[in-house]
């Protein structure tokens, strides 16, 4: 039996898509539960800070489903299609405006 050299060999890809999916739930999950503690920080303490690091934090909850559903589908349809460069600029993205608001609400306790 003899491969062609343009023939990618096959290849199980198990359980990958569905971890994947998996993982960017979690992460929205995490930043939905600190968005809405940030928010009732916010409202209860009067700080308007938190309030807005909690609107940008579900801002960047959003984001991470919007991404996670769309990158879930491109592995069901094609598993071995690599990560295109934008999206992985996307996720960075989505992930440096989650930091930025954590590190803003803990300067704003200061």
């Amino acid at each position: 039996m003899t491969m062609d050299a343009a023939t990618p060999p096959a290849r199980d890809h198990g359980v990958q898509p569905e971890r994947t999916a998996l993982s960017w739930n979690r992460t929205a999950l995490a930043l939905v539960v600190n968005a809405l503690l940030a928010i009732r920080s916010g409202w209860v303490g009067g700080f308007a800070g938190f309030t807005v690091v909690g609107a940008v934090l579900l801002l960047a909850a959003v984001a991470a489903v919007v991404y996670g559903t769309h990158r879930r589908r491109e592995l069901d349809r094609e598993p071995t299609r690599p990560v295109p460069p934008a999206a992985v600029l996307a996720a960075a993205g989505v992930t440096l405006l989650a930091c930025a608001a954590g590190v803003a609400s803990v300067l704003l306790v200061r």
